[in-house]
Order: structure tokens, then C-alpha cells, then sequence
């Protein structure tokens, strides 16, 4: 660890830092007790000249700095141009440059981390705003800041020290020659601490405590007397040091006599840690109280509007927008966010639009937040666009410039500390008007509305959290320029009664007033109207909201800022002003205006302002107007190109002057000496143009680069969304896509037969949509999926019961397998349903019909038994009957159980007795049997078929067989009539007694189907008539005739 006691000197510069440094070293002392790290913007593939260049003006050993080098006193270190550079643990450390656009920024924050109280910052000539976050750490650590001002040796590029002067965060602002005067005394104060001679004199340290006490109560109103003594006596020891006074006596003496040393011991005493989510407490209230209120009740087409009053340079703005945007959520269904932050400080509001800022200043954010909202690059970190989109930087002075409005949270957070009470009493009811009904203010812990409680209400006065009260709220008068203390204008005055004779000429004037002259109007010094004359209407537009008759407020477009800065010229000046060529928004058309503005005659102390339009020409179009201004373009930049030509050949005149009075008075060395001088500078100022020219078309290089793979990937992700679309609208499988939220993200054409969407659907949520299937727990198993990432199968089906799907939901996940929604699929499993239940049925019937076939089974095993002699007459007709019943299942086998064809029933039975199928002729009507009377009837005709082989017209060569059935309708209603008949056969004599196979017909007919057997033994043969009820349940249909 290096020394202790010496000070480190961080110096920043670009443009015009050459001749900074060298001025700035050239007139250091020799020996310092300090180090100095200087940073400059260098190209990074060219050799920088910088330590020879400096190394010529100083004594102290220059370097470039090398990686975990010592920092030792008196010597200068200077950045690498491949390199960014920082300090850690007393030691410098180089980290490789990836387009590193803020070094001095990442320095300066490392110094204010390592060395604290004895870390020095200074900003030297340069272009953009580099430095300025960094100075500003050095300073809330306790360190002392510089800026380069315009005084003596000015900067050559002011942009740098300006934007470090606009954060509030520099001590001094001084040329470079008092900056190197007074090095010496100054760091000699750095690491001296007087502390310990504090300590040994405490009847002093107690005194002057009073003393500094009392001059901060009369200069800012503020009691410090309870603040804590090693932070109050810290912040005194540190202006001491930027002051170089050597004891609390001398200070006391300064803080009396000079007013703005108790302001600026004021600032210091209220400096904390500057940067995101400061006072971590207070946002963590904030989000408690107030961001869910806000939030409430708010859709995608709603707008939270926030109010940042002198935002500085961002990080609390950035903070706030971080909040709410984590608290409203990324759905389609979240609110807009507009962050609306202002600030007198341009410069600042320029740091805070690029939302840059080095890894050191990001101390407080979360790593979840670091990751989610911010972009690393190299040794820095971007904003997210996601939140700089919602964040509006403008600048605006509270105490002039119209305030917004509507808006739900005003952030003003130690600003008022600044205002004494009067400036106050203006701008609280400022925030009042601006927020709506119900709005919230939230402040710092310095400030507080005791005197404004009519006003607002305390949510939380720990952490400064009010809400706005509905008490009637009224925009106070803004002036048109900062006129601290004077009066408010009294009632415009009333012109005296005119004399009859008058009366005529008046009239006349004002005829020609009307008439002729142009449109005009009479202001007071609030801006407000006292007169209108005819034709204004054309200027001037009555506002939203309340009336009123701010001037400002009604201009129309184009109008507010040219009659702004032309009212304020007028009263700076007391002279005329004018502003010509104003272009004018009147109905969509653009008409050129010229505005005067005169002063008039005070009367009664008070002064007003007459403003006259002139229109220039007739209105014209944007395209006319773009048309012309683009001609008028050409010529001026003709002319400056003259004058330009001119300024430089003058330039070139007085140079050659300047040089030949030189070369003539000065003597042949010395002028020999600063020829070589100013080539070697000139030498070095080029050197840093062509470093600046190689990076700026290094970047323009990358940018290309950059730009043809955005277009690459762009064309890319086209396709790939071309592709995802055709292929999501050929598809048939409805499915849906949603994200953590149920919000629809997209969905096939055939959700359709699911839900009802359409395409203005996407980004609703899916819990709001009425589907068609018959299932509740839909979202309950979406969330149960997005939890456990576990994909979930059911069944559902429609309300109606047409139609039966498996539905499927499965988690989305991102190509970094993190889970971001859900994919729901419908397959259509109708059919396979329907195929299920016809096999149900189908098992069914065949359970039935075995059991059927088994009963009729049992039923003719017993008949036989109880009719069989012997086991062998027994087997011999039971398995003849068998083998019958046995074609019966061939032919329903075939037909797959359904109905059979009469005919072909009894042909299958036939051909099992008979080769000559002439000898048996079948004719009839078409008729269709159910299987269980197929069944039934195929046993009747195998018997009939059996007992014609054994005894009728089968048993010899000649015998015939004929087979017919009809319809016949009688009292009990449509038979079916079939009449075996047979011939040729041995004569024919009645049994003595009923045959098993007579039984089986008989019984068969009357049990199984209902009908009725009648057998005729005739000598020439049986024949047999068969009825059989004609009923849906055992004949399907009847269509023309069988063969």
C-alpha cells in the first residue's frame, strides 16, 4: 500500500488538453507531495507522444502507466491508449479498452473508492461530458474537485469542465495558472488533518462549533447543532482545505464575512452517496406505499406519469423508472411509463440521456437489476433502451417555466433545501397543480410541508412521502423572466373619459384599427392579456383545462418560444424586439409570421407590452415550405462559406504578423527556441486531431459493421417470423401461446373451434376469454405448469359435446432455458372417441350374443338329453346342431355382426346337405335379420335341412325342395310368413309322437322370436310353415326380392 500521507491528483482532458497540461505542469512545483494520473481520449492504434510532450515541462517523472505499478509522489502517470485505466489497492491496473467512451469517468471513480478524503479531481479542456460522474464520486467521498474555467488560459474546449461545473459537484472553478499557483498550498493541506490538534483544544473546537452553527441558522435557516460531530467537523475540515486555511478561528472569520461560504458548507453537509436507489430505505416505502396505488386500476391504454424535478444527471430517475417498471410487469396489459426529468442543467441532462455510467457508481443495484436493466460495456454500464425509452430529459427552470400536469408522483428530492421560504411558498404549490387528484410527492429527508399543510398530507414523514390534498389548486403566476422581488402588477389602468369632440376621430381610429391594422395584443409583465384586438384568434388558442389568459399558455404552435425570448429580451433591454419569419401551426398549414414586441409606458409603476403580428404572405404547406427553406439553405451556406474563406485568410494575415513582430524584436536563440516550442505543440495538436479523425472513422467503421449485421439479423428474423406464421396458419392443431401473465401472445386458425379470436386478441388475457370446452381449471393448470415446468395432459370437451380433444400445456422456454409462458394444444380426438365407443359396443354385443348362443345351447343340450336313448344319438344331433349353429357365426362373422340376408342365410344352411343346388329353389322378398334372430332361425332351418336328408326329400335322388317367404298383415299386425315345402321324397306318415327336432322349431320360434311353427306331414311330402312378427327389433328392412 502506498503512502498515506500524499494526495493523488486524477486530471481529465481530450480536445484543446494538451496545452492545458502542458500550462498546468510547466508551472507546477517541483517536487509535489502528490501523484498525478492523467487521462486523456487517445486513438487506440497509434503511439501517444503525451509523456514526452510533458515530460518537457516538468521535472517529476512521466510514464505511461504499467500494470500493478506502485503509485509513488511526485510523478505522472498517463493512460495507455490500448488501455483503461484505475487504481486499486494503491496500485494502478490496466484493463483491456473495448470502445471505452468515458475513462476519465471509470478513473476518478476508482480514486474517489481508494483514497477517499485525499483523492483529487480535476477537469481540464475537452469536448462531450467525460468526467463529470466521476467527479462527482471524488467529491461525495470527501475529495476536493477543479474544473477548468474561462478566466486566464480558458479552456480551448469548454464542453468537459462545463458538464462537470453543471452536476453541482465542483469545489473551485479556476484558471490554469491559480490552479498551479496554488497546487502547492493546497495539497500541502491534503492529508494534514487538523483533527488531531482539534481534539487537543476543545474549548476552540466548542466555540467555533457555535460560531458555525450560527451562521448556517441566519444564512439557510437550518439548525446543524444536533448534526454529529465527526461528520460536522469532517465536512468543515474539507472546506478548510479547498479554502487553505490553517485553523477553525480563521474559517469562522470566512463563514461571517463571506455568504456564500455557509451555502456552500450548507451543500456539503447534505451531500450523501449520490447515485441509483439512494437512501435504499425510502424507495423500499415508496414502493410500499404509493407505486401500487398508482398502479391500480391500470390497463395498456393508461399512462403513469412521474415528475422529476432537477434530476441532475439520472440515476434517480433511472431508479424510479426501475421501480415501476419491475412493479407493473412487461405483460401487453402493463401501463405506459412517462418519466418526465428536468433541470436547468444541460450538461447534466446530457450525461443523463446517454445513461452511461462506470461499474463503481453501480454499487447499490442488485445484481438481478444490473442484469435485467443494464448492458456492460468494457469497464461501464448503458441503460437498457426499455427504460431510457420511458425517460424524457428537457431541461426547465421550476420557477419560470410552465409546470406539467396529470401527473400521479412528483420526485423533488433535495432541491427545496436550496430555496429559502419565499421560493418555496412558489414551488410547492407548483407540484400541488401538477399532480392529480390523489397524486403523491416524494422529497428528501432535509425537507419537509409544515408550512404547506393545507396542501398536502404526510404519508410517511420519516422518508418524506406526502399526498396531494383536493384542496383547490391554482397555477401560480410564472414570470416571464427571473425578476426575484418585484411586485405583482395591479389592475391594468382605466383610460380617462374622452371629450365629445373626441368622440369621431376615436371612432375613425378605431375603424382603422379594425380594419387595417394587424393583429395585436396588450400583456403585463405576468404575460397575462389585458387586450385583445381583432383577428388574434389566428395566434392564439384557449387551452384544456381551466381558462385562462396566460399568453404563453394560449400560443399555438411554433409561437411559445419566439414570444418567450422576445418578451424577456423587451424586459431585460427596454428596447424594441422583433422575431421575424416565425413559422405558425394554423389548421395544418404553416404560416410565416413577424412578431414585435415594444414596451410601453409604465402607469402606475406598472410595465406593459404591445405585440403585433404580421403575416408574410399567405399560408403555405410543409412541402412549400421544406422547398423553400432548402433554397434559402443553399444560399446562406454560400455566404458562410465567403465569410469563412475571409476569416481565414485574416487568420492567416495576423498570424504572419504576429510571427514577423517576433522574429524582428526577439533575439536569434530564443526566437529559434520557441519556433521549436511551438512546432513541437502544433507537432502534438495534430496528433491528437488524427486520433480523434482514426477514431471517429473507427467507429463510423464499426457502426457499419454493426449496422450490415443488424440487417443481417433483421432479414433473418423475418424469415424465421414469415416461416413461424405461415407454418402456425397451415397447421391444424389449435394452439395457443401465452407468457407468465396468461396474456396471448399468438394463437392457430384452429383455436377458432376453442375460443372465439380474432386477431386484435393478442395481448389480452386469456382468463378474460369465454371458451367452448366443458373444463373450469384451465388457468389453475397453466400457473400449476409455469411453476413446476412439468408438462399436463387432459381431456376435454365442448360445452355441446360435439367434439372431444387432449389438451396439452407445456412450458415456454427461451433459448436460455428459462421459462416464459405456456403453450396449450387442442388435439381433435373425436374419432378415436368415437372408435372407442363403437369397440365398447361392440364387446358388449358380442358378450351379449355368446351369452345369447351359449343359453340357446345349454337350451337344445338339455331338450336332447331328456329325448336321447343312447350317448351316441345324443353327440350324433347335438353336434349336427353345433356345426349348424356353427355357419349361423360363419356368416354374422362375416357380415361383422350386423344384419343377414334371409337368403343367403338359407342357402349357407343348404349347401351343407345337398351337392345338386337345382333340387332346392329359395324365393322371396329381400329381407334383413337382426344377428340374434339369425341365430335363432339358422338352428330352425339347420333341423328342417337334417330331418329332409334323413326322412324327406333329400333322403333319395329325385326329391325337391321349395323355400318361400312373403309378408302378410293380419289382425296382429305385419308377419313374416316362410313355407318350407318339400316333394319327391319317401311317402311321408305322421310320428307317433313329437320328434326333438319338432320341439327345438317349435320352442325356437315361440321363445326366441315370438312367432309360431306349424308342421303339415303330407303323403308327398312335409311342409312346414314358419311365422314370424315383421318388428324392428328382429327384421331390419325389405327391398325388392332375392334371387
Amino acid at each position: 500500500m502506498a503512502d498515506p500521507a500524499f494526495a493523488v491528483v486524477g486530471i481529465g482532458a481530450s480536445a484543446g488538453g494538451v496545452e492545458a497540461l502542458t500550462a498546468l505542469f510547466r508551472r507546477m512545483p517541483p517536487e509535489p507531495h502528490a501523484a498525478f494520473i492523467v487521462v486523456t481520449h487517445l486513438a487506440p492504434d497509434r503511439d501517444s507522444l503525451m509523456p514526452e510532450i510533458i515530460g518537457r515541462v516538468t521535472t517529476m517523472p512521466t510514464v505511461t502507466a504499467r500494470d500493478g505499478e506502485c503509485i509513488q509522489p511526485g510523478h505522472v502517470y498517463l493512460n495507455s491508449p490500448v488501455s483503461v485505466l484505475t487504481v486499486v489497492d494503491g496500485r494502478l491496473v490496466l484493463k483491456p479498452r473495448h470502445n471505452e467512451r468515458n475513462p476519465v469517468d471509470i478513473l476518478l471513480a476508482s480514486l474517489a473508492r481508494e483514497f477517499g478524503e485525499r483523492a483529487i479531481a480535476v477537469i481540464l479542456s475537452g469536448t462531450g461530458s467525460d468526467g463529470a460522474l466521476g467527479l462527482k464520486a471524488v467529491r461525495e467521498a470527501g475529495g476536493v474537485t477543479f474544473a477548468q474555467g474561462r478566466g486566464g488560459d480558458g479552456p480551448s474546449y469548454p464542453g468537459m469542465p462545463q458538464a462537470a461545473i453543471g452536476t453541482g459537484y465542483v469545489d473551485r472553478v479556476v484558471s490554469i495558472e491559480e490552479l498551479a499557483d496554488g497546487f502547492a498550498g493546497f495539497i500541502g493541506h491534503m492529508g494534514l488533518s487538523s483533527r488531531h490538534d482539534i481534539a487537543e483544544q476543545r474549548a476552540v473546537v466548542e466555540d467555533a462549533k457555535t460560531a458555525i452553527y450560527a451562521a448556517l441558522q441566519q444564512r439557510t435557516g437550518h439548525d446543524f447543532s444536533r448534526y454529529k460531530d465527526k461528520t460536522f467537523l469532517r465536512r468543515v475540515e474539507r472546506r478548510m482545505k479547498v479554502h487553505q486555511v490553517t485553523d477553525l478561528p480563521g474559517y469562522v472569520q470566512l463563514i461571517r464575512t463571506d455568504e456564500n461560504e455557509a451555502l456552500a458548507l450548507f451543500r456539503d453537509l447534505l451531500i450523501g452517496v449520490t447515485g441509483f436507489f439512494r437512501d435504499g430505505e425510502a424507495f423500499g416505502r415508496l414502493a410500499e406505499l404509493v407505486i401500487p396505488k398508482i398502479l391500480e386500476g391500470k390497463g395498456s391504454t393508461d399512462a403513469v406519469r412521474v415528475w422529476v424535478s432537477g434530476c441532475a444527471t439520472g440515476e434517480e430517475v433511472y431508479s424510479l423508472a426501475i421501480l415501476l417498471r419491475e412493479m407493473a410487469g412487461n405483460s401487453m396489459s402493463a401501463p405506459r411509463l412517462q418519466i418526465f426529468a428536468t433541470d436547468i442543467d444541460e450538461e447534466a441532462l446530457t450525461i443523463a440521456r446517454l445513461g452511461r455510467y462506470p461499474a463503481n457508481l453501480l454499487t447499490s443495484v442488485s445484481p438481478e437489476r444490473l442484469a435485467r436493466f443494464f448492458v456492460r460495456d468494457g469497464e461501464s454500464y448503458t441503460v437498457t433502451p426499455e427504460i431510457r425509452e420511458c425517460c424524457l430529459f428537457s431541461p426547465q427552470n421550476i420557477l419560470r417555466d410552465p409546470p406539467f400536469s396529470q401527473i400521479d408522483l412528483v420526485s423533488c428530492r433535495n432541491l427545496l433545501i436550496y430555496f429559502n421560504a419565499e421560493l418555496q411558498s412558489q414551488v410547492i404549490p407548483v407540484f400541488h397543480y401538477a399532480l392529480r387528484r390523489g397524486g403523491y410527492l416524494f422529497l428528501g429527508n432535509a425537507e419537509n410541508l409544515t408550512q404547506h399543510g393545507s396542501l398536502f398530507a404526510p404519508l410517511d414523514k420519516k422518508f418524506r412521502i406526502y399526498q396531494r390534498k383536493d384542496s383547490p389548486s391554482r397555477l401560480p403566476a410564472m414570470a416571464l423572466a427571473s425578476t426575484p422581488g418585484s411586485p405583482r402588477p395591479s389592475r391594468p389602468p382605466v383610460p380617462a373619459r374622452a371629450s365629445k369632440g373626441d368622440d369621431v376621430v376615436r371612432q375613425l381610429e378605431r375603424r382603422v384599427l379594425e380594419r387595417y391594422a394587424p393583429a395585436h395584443i396588450l400583456v403585463n409583465r405576468d404575460g397575462e392579456v389585458i387586450h385583445y384586438s381583432a383577428r388574434t384568434g389566428k395566434y392564439l388558442e384557449a387551452p384544456a383545462g381551466a381558462p385562462t389568459r396566460n399568453l404563453l399558455a394560449m400560443a399555438r404552435g411554433g409561437l411559445n418560444l419566439p414570444l418567450r425570448s422576445a418578451l424577456r429580451e423587451v424586459q431585460e433591454s427596454g428596447r424594441p424586439a422583433r422575431r421575424d419569419a416565425v413559422a405558425v401551426q394554423i389548421d395544418g398549414d404553416i404560416q410565416t409570421v413577424d412578431i414585435a414586441v415594444e414596451p410601453l409606458p409604465e402607469i402606475d409603476g406598472q410595465p406593459f407590452w404591445l405585440i403585433i403580428f404580421t403575416d408574410i404572405g399567405s399560408a403555405r404547406s410543409s412541402e412549400e415550405i421544406a422547398k423553400a427553406e432548402l433554397a434559402r439553405a443553399a444560399d446562406r451556406d454560400g455566404a458562410l462559406l465567403h465569410l469563412e474563406q475571409d476569416l481565414n485568410q485574416t487568420r492567416e494575415r495576423l498570424q504572419t504578423t504576429v510571427e514577423e513582430y517576433e522574429t524582428a524584436t526577439e533575439e536569434l536563440k530564443s526566437s529559434n527556441e520557441e519556433l521549436l516550442s511551438l512546432n513541437e505543440e502544433l507537432q502534438s495538436s495534430n496528433e491528437e486531431l488524427e486520433s480523434s479523425k482514426e477514431e471517429l472513422q473507427s467507429i463510423n467503421e464499426e457502426m457499419s459493421t454493426v449496422n450490415a449485421e443488424l440487417a443481417s439479423k433483421v432479414d433473418e428474423l423475418d424469415r424465421a417470423s414469415a416461416d413461424l406464421r405461415n407454418l402456425l396458419d397451415i397447421t391444424r392443431i389449435a394452439t395457443i401461446f401465452l407468457d407468465g401473465d396468461l396474456v396471448i401472445r399468438n394463437f392457430t386458425p384452429a383455436m377458432n373451434a376453442i375460443y372465439k379470436l380474432i386477431s386484435t386478441d393478442r395481448g389480452r388475457s386469456l382468463a378474460d376469454i369465454v371458451s367452448h370446452i366443458d373444463y373450469d381449471g384451465l388457468v389453475e393448470d397453466v400457473h400449476k405448469v409455469l411453476g413446476t415446468s412439468e408438462p399436463l395432459e387432459r381431456r376435454v370437451v365442448r360445452r355441446d359435446g360435439s367434439a372431444h380433444y387432449l389438451m396439452r400445456i407445456v412450458p415456454y422456454e427461451t433459448m436460455y432455458d428459462k421459462v416464459n409462458g405456456a403453450i396449450i394444444t387442442f388435439l381433435n380426438v373425436s374419432d378415436m372417441v368415437k372408435a372407442e365407443e363403437r369397440q365398447r359396443l361392440l364387446v358388449a354385443e358380442l358378450n351379449h350374443r355368446v351369452k345369447n348362443i351359449l343359453s340357446v345351447v345349454a337350451s337344445m343340450a338339455a331338450q336332447m338329453a331328456r329325448r336321447s336313448t343312447s350317448v351316441a344319438e345324443f353327440a350324433e344331433g347335438f353336434v349336427g346342431r353345433i356345426h349348424g349353429l356353427a355357419k349361423t357365426h360363419d356368416i354374422l362373422s362375416a357380415k361383422e355382426w350386423s344384419d343377414v340376408d334371409l337368403a343367403e342365410l338359407l342357402q349357407a344352411e343348404l349347401d351343407a346337405f345337398i351337392l345338386d343346388a337345382a333340387r332346392a329353389s329359395l324365393n322371396g322378398p329381400k329381407v334383413e335379420l337382426r344377428p340374434q334372430v339369425a341365430t335363432t332361425l339358422g338352428i330352425v332351418i339347420h333341423e328342417l335341412a337334417t330331418n329332409a336328408v334323413k326322412y324327406g326329400a333329400f333322403a333319395n335322388r329325385i326329391g325337391r325342395l321349395r323355400v318361400e317367404w312373403a309378408f302378410d298383415t293380419g289382425k296382429n299386425g305385419r308377419d313374416l310368413v316362410l313355407t318350407w315345402t318339400e316333394s319327391g321324397g319317401p311317402p311321408v306318415e305322421p310320428p307317433e309322437r313329437t320328434g326333438l327336432g319338432s320341439e327345438l322349431i317349435r320352442r325356437s320360434l315361440d321363445f326366441e322370436l315370438g312367432g309360431r311353427a306349424a308342421i303339415d306331414y303330407r303323403p308327398e311330402g312335409v311342409v312346414v310353415t314358419l311365422v314370424i312378427p315383421a318388428t324392428a327389433e328382429i327384421i331390419q328392412h325389405t327391398e325388392g326380392v332375392s334371387p
